[in-house]
């Protein structure tokens, strides 16, 4: 063979190497970009796995800080209970609270309720001497033990109600304001649809069963509110632990008068029917609730269950004071009047209740309709206020004109009237 034929060979074999090199180079390269693009995109899922587990995770934390774990009321023994804060009306447990039930001497808070409007609109007064029939002498049950022809004041007649739960001082009151028992429990029902009560009825004054005479505990925790908030004159007699009239002392048959000091009312009751019941209020700092347990099966009962239910409230609620009634929230652009600016505000205190501690989560909203135009009276709703906590609503309130509010002057007027065309 020549050397020039091995020469050939030689380069052939040259070039075949290279080519193969060259291969093994690029498909090494493609190898390790491809590879490099793998991990890339495993790195890109990494991330966004992390992100959104850093998410969720943040997530979950923010709604749990958001939660508001509140247990719920208990279930005391009873055939019906409700539990109220009395300034906010917030109802922080119930169960058959509209079930009509007979309420035995709970009656009675109606009774003085009818005598004290009484008093108030200058029929009656406290010294009012009252004769003491046949009929009231022999009513059977608790007594406070008038004797019959003998004058007794309105004032111990009220107090033998409301602390000795007598129901022959019921009759005698209800006998002397309306003349007779009947027309009496007239006065008491119209009383109950004023307050709307309306799954009440009565039929006597002092509880003794009949099938028309029930009411409920929702209708009891509405009697009982107008009660304290309309005569808390009277209502110190509640929380008074006994009475003596005719030389015989009778306590409250309120034992948790002598239990909790923050205990200051209501009243008791006790029928075969109704079983043993209690309206019952406390008032803690500047928080006030008021309770109501019916179809108890004995008298420590009723107020072992009642101070169950007050704890709870007490333990796990606050309410606040968050607007003065005709105190100015906001002022509201006024057109064509003889004012510039309108004072907005609410009618009545508003008060709410929330969970213990979440006071500072409270969020209050104004809105104002956009064009008030006078003349305006005071009273007028122009707006409302939202109440809300974590976004839940609590109350929304109409927005009240403050003051009137006449026509302005012509050209006040005339000029209010262009600025509205460029509005």
């Amino acid at each position: 063979m020549s050397v020039k034929m091995l020469e050939t060979k030689s380069i052939q074999r040259g070039l075949f190497l290279s080519a193969i090199t060259i291969a093994i180079n690029v498909t090494i390269t493609y190898c390790l970009s491809e590879s490099l693009r793998f991990i890339k995109m495993l790195l890109t899922i990494r991330n966004h796995f992390v992100f959104l587990l850093s998410f969720l995770l943040t997530a979950g934390v923010a709604n749990a800080a958001n939660t508001i774990l509140i247990p719920a009321a208990p279930q005391v023994a009873a055939k019906s209970f409700i539990l109220v804060d009395f300034n906010s009306g917030k109802v922080l447990g119930e169960k058959n609270a509209d079930l009509r039930l007979a309420p035995a001497s709970l009656t009675k808070i109606m009774t003085v309720y009818v005598v004290f409007r009484e008093l108030k609109n200058g029929h009656l007064t406290l010294d009012e001497k009252v004769t003491i029939s046949k009929k009231a002498w022999q009513t059977p049950g608790s007594r406070m033990f008038v004797e019959v022809n003998k004058q007794v004041s309105i004032e111990d007649l009220l107090q033998g109600v409301i602390i000795q739960s007598g129901n022959d001082a019921s009759v005698a009151l209800a006998e002397h304001v309306a003349g007779d028992e009947a027309t009496f429990a007239a006065m008491m029902n119209q009383n109950a649809e004023r307050l709307g009560m309306l799954d009440s009825h009565f039929v006597n004054s002092m509880g003794l069963p009949d099938k028309n005479h029930y009411t409920t505990a929702r209708d009891l925790v509405t009697l009982s509110t107008a009660v304290i908030k309309e005569f808390p004159e009277y209502y110190r007699w509640d929380s008074q632990k006994e009475f003596t009239y005719n030389n015989i002392t009778q306590p409250n048959r309120n034992r948790l008068l002598w239990r909790d000091k923050s205990v200051d009312g209501v009243k008791t009751g006790y029928t075969e029917e109704a079983g043993y019941c209690m309206v019952a209020s406390a008032k803690r700092e500047e928080m006030r609730l008021v309770s109501v347990v019916m179809g108890t099966n004995s008298a420590n009962a009723r107020a072992n269950e009642s101070q169950t239910l007050l704890n709870y409230g007490f333990r796990f609620f606050e309410t606040h004071k968050l607007y003065e009634a005709n105190k100015t929230i906001t002022e509201a652009k006024i057109w064509k009047g003889d004012s510039k600016t309108l004072p907005m505000g609410l009618n009545e205190d508003l008060y709410v209740t929330v969970p213990r501690r979440h006071y500072k989560d409270l969020k209050a909203e104004v809105n104002l309709d956009k064009k008030i135009i006078a003349p305006v009276e005071q009273g007028a709703s122009f707006g409302s206020l939202n109440v809300a906590l974590m976004g839940d609503e609590l109350v929304n309130k109409p927005l009240v004109a403050l003051k009137t509010v006449n026509k302005g002057s012509f050209v006040q007027r005339l000029y209010d009237e262009a600025m509205l065309m460029l509005e």
